[in-house]
């Protein structure tokens, strides 16, 4: 029989696993928040020209969608080698990925000058570009929340959350820079080609910085444990079938939490700049100085609402910033409309907020769901479905909302009904904070065992959870359990380890 190794590798600091999610996910975010607001602002001239230009401005959109429609399918194939042969590895991949795209899309010809081609090819990077962060997202708040216990998990594993708006201030902030040191004209002709091949760059500074890390120590565990069982003769499930088959409901949960978070996102960001130049008619820089500043302050606000999660619980953060959100989507446009910067700036800034305390707990919440077997499969499949029906169409609908009624109205009734969405879910949620990844499994019910009562070891365990191998229970036998499992099975009897069974 196969046994744990004596001497696990060397593990790196927490502090430095954090830093090279943040770093990854920083750029991989730049290069996906790039094109959308290169969507909003150029491609409907360059690559999509069109009589009208809010026409233009949608069909750039829609292929900024495709790139959501991507993700779930770069979650599954990620998430499938993630839970076997390891987090790092799929880490390096998506990153290399996101970056050749994003470089190759600075290389392009325009519309002017291949025609039909030109749109085709940008489609396809930007498919190429969705399936590489529709495995990033859950590779990098894993391994996170995998090197850390649970006191402090949900401020460390919202620092790779920070690397969206991270992402969007630096691809707004170049953005912006070129808007104010170019011309219109030559902007549109080269300057916008730049922040595309800077991503170049930026991709051999994450690799440099990624593959410094050390493996998730939880995955070599259940690594061992899954080759320790198939010598044994024991098949284990693909790690998608096991999470539909055990986990739907953690799924079903994961797409409802992100739902309202991921629409109001997109509006806040993305929508804003073409509500702001096509519909108000005001400068580009406007709208683009107004993201930066709230991104800045929202890339500190995650952490800050991701630390008050460990200390009051993940579902009432999440509920702040969702109820908030639902609240503030009727105020939002009438303070952008009044056409100032400053109340511009402070109603972006105030939507990020909220939308940050729905997003810091966010990676914790999520992992906490799923088991170490399948747990990459599994948070990302339940985001990156969530980003095909929310974050995905949130542009579209509100352009064609705008477009049909000539009116932000609508626009806010919907933002606001994604957050109540969110609010809903999260309200009808099981509590996850204080798992332990590691030890604790889903119950027969396929629902997260999150302990509550002290064990020796001074952390709280959860009702009807088994002692850890070589804790005495009430029989006096280490690791043995008095009553029957939850197939009947009576306590300390042998059973067949089969796949979705607590291991």
């Amino acid at each position: 029989m196969a046994s744990l190794p004596s001497t696990p590798p060397p593990r790196t600091s927490l502090p430095r696993v954090v830093a090279a999610s943040l770093v990854g996910t920083t750029i991989e975010w730049y290069d996906f928040f790039l094109y959308g607001s290169a969507a909003a602002l150029v491609f409907n001239d360059l690559f999509f020209p069109t009589a009208d230009p809010l026409t233009g401005t949608l069909i750039a959109f829609i292929t900024y969608a495709i790139g959501f429609l991507a993700r779930p399918l770069g979650g599954v194939v990620f998430g499938h080698f993630g839970d076997k042969v390891g987090r790092k590895k799929l880490l390096v991949l998506s990153l290399l990925l996101m970056g050749g795209s994003t470089f190759a899309m600075g290389l392009l010809p325009t519309y002017a000058a291949i025609g039909v081609g030109a749109p085709v090819l940008l489609t396809v990077l930007r498919l190429v570009q969705g399936f590489a962060l529709g495995g990033e997202w859950g590779g990098a708040v894993l391994i996170v929340s995998e090197h850390g216990g649970p006191a402090h998990r949900g401020f460390w594993a919202s620092w790779p959350q920070s690397g969206a708006p991270g992402g969007n201030l630096l691809a707004t902030g170049v953005l912006a820079l070129l808007a104010a040191v170019q011309s219109e004209a030559a902007f549109e002709s080269w300057g916008w080609r730049i922040p595309f091949l800077l991503s170049g760059v930026l991709v051999m500074v994450g690799l440099w910085i990624r593959v410094s890390v050390s493996e998730s120590p939880l995955f070599l565990e259940a690594r061992a444990k899954a080759e320790a069982a198939a010598a044994r003769g024991v098949k284990e499930e693909t790690p998608v079938v096991e999470v539909f088959r055990t986990g739907w409901r953690q799924v079903l949960t994961a797409i409802g939490t992100r739902f309202g978070e991921n629409i109001s996102y997109y509006v806040l960001t993305s929508f804003v700049l073409v509500y702001v130049t096509k519909h108000l008619d005001l400068p580009k820089s406007t709208a683009l100085n107004a993201v930066l500043i709230g991104s800045a302050v929202h890339f500190v606000a995650i952490p800050a609402w991701g630390a008050l999660s460990d200390r009051i619980g993940r579902r009432p953060v999440t509920l702040i910033g969702s109820v908030g959100m639902a609240l503030w989507a009727f105020f939002f446009f009438g303070l952008v409309d009044s056409g100032s910067f400053a109340v511009i700036t402070a109603a972006v800034t105030v939507g990020l907020l909220l939308h940050g305390a729905m997003y810091g707990p966010q990676a914790a919440f999520i992992s906490e769901m799923f088991d170490t077997r399948v747990r990459y499969s599994g948070a990302s499949m339940g985001s990156q479905l969530a980003s095909i029906v929310a974050g995905a169409l949130a542009p579209i609908i509100a352009v064609q909302l705008l477009k049909e009624y000539d009116s932000s109205a609508p626009v806010a009734l919907y933002l606001c009904l994604a957050a109540l969405v969110t609010t809903v879910t999260v309200a009808l949620a099981r509590e996850t904070r204080g798992r332990d990844l590691g030890r604790a499994e889903t119950d027969a019910q396929g629902e997260p065992d999150v302990r509550e009562e002290p064990d020796g070891r001074g952390e709280p365990n959860g009702p009807g959870e088994p002692n850890a191998p070589g804790e005495p229970d009430g029989s006096g036998r280490p690791g043995a359990r008095a009553e029957p499992d939850a197939r009947g099975q009576a306590a300390g009897a042998p059973t067949p380890v089969r796949s979705g069974d607590p291991s």
